[in-house]
């Protein structure tokens, strides 16, 4: 980790696994890093970015934690949740991290390699998905050279993502906690902590105050038709569970067993495997809308959606 450190420690952008996606890290206290990440990602900067930390108390310097933040800290740090917080004002984050909001969306991240350059670089690491704007986050190294090639200057390969979807993001930066994002700690992990969590996620048209808020997301190059219980031979076919009945030559199943802890890990690997030029569709099977299964939705309709 000592040559990733140094990278970013000289403004250099290095990609690195989390458990949820690899992401895509400049120092969070750099402005022309951090502008830089939105170039290489052709990323709207109005869409904020998450800024990685090694600890609760390192996070306590960037934003103000309440009690329900600092519970929750306790309970899911570190992890996949992501929290939306008062930005404080002697925090020293770049104004490009929180896209001129008064907030800041932080994370500490769980993987052993996250955990080893965030202690071996010293320093807040700003990190969304390391691919382009818009398309499929990558959860393998290979996945980060497909989409950004020689534009990042390293990139840690640490095998597969566990979770393979982003963190959850929930905004506490008001009265009452709403989520953003739905990820591996889910809705329901929310209410059971507050009673019923407000979710801004169907809302296309609010403010962006989080990455993945964006209408339009994750999106393959081929259009996606979703809750299909088969493909046509042109189509190729995202299953989940068993059996399959489809005639589509081409298919690749979430979880056989059904399972939606593994249909999250393979979602974005098995679109890409499916995005292929000589099929006119992907077709993608009913998953459940409950835990871990609201947050495999969440993506697929934002992939889905026009552009």
């Amino acid at each position: 980790m000592v040559e990733a450190a140094a990278i970013l420690a000289d403004g250099g952008l290095v990609a690195f696994p989390t458990e949820t996606v690899y992401g895509l890290g400049a120092d969070a206290r750099n402005d022309k890093a951090v502008a830089h990440i939105f170039a290489v990602k052709n990323r709207p900067q109005f869409n904020p970015l998450i800024v990685h930390v090694e600890n609760l108390d390192t996070a306590a310097e960037y934003a103000e934690f309440d009690n329900r933040a600092r519970t929750l800290a306790e309970k899911y740090w570190p992890g996949p949740l992501t929290m939306v917080l008062p930005r404080r004002a002697d925090c020293g984050l770049s104004l490009l991290v929180s896209a001129g909001l008064d907030t800041v969306a932080l994370r500490v991240p769980a993987h052993t390699a996250a955990q080893a350059l965030l202690a071996g670089f010293a320093g807040p690491i700003s990190a969304p998905s390391a691919n382009a704007s818009g398309a499929v986050s990558p959860t393998r190294a290979e996945h980060v050279a497909q989409s950004l090639g020689d534009k990042v200057d390293l990139i840690i390969d640490a095998g597969p993502c566990s979770i393979g979807l982003e963190s959850t993001v929930l905004d506490l930066s008001g009265e009452s906690p709403c989520v953003l994002r739905h990820g591996a700690v889910t809705l329901e992990d929310l209410n059971a902590e507050f009673g019923p969590v407000a979710d801004a996620t169907a809302d296309p048209a609010g403010p962006v105050k989080s990455p993945g808020m964006l209408a339009r997301h994750y999106a393959t190059r081929l259009p996606l038709r979703l809750d299909a219980m088969s493909a046509a031979p042109d189509e190729a076919y995202l299953a989940f569970g068993d059996p399959v009945p489809t005639d589509s030559t081409a298919i690749e199943n979430l979880s056989s067993a059904g399972d939606l802890t593994e249909a999250a890990a393979n979602l974005f690997a098995m679109l890409r495997t499916l995005d292929r030029p000589q099929f006119r569709a992907i077709a993608v099977a009913p998953i459940p809308d409950q835990g871990l299964g609201r947050a495999i939705n969440d993506r697929l309709r934002r992939a889905a959606t026009p552009g």
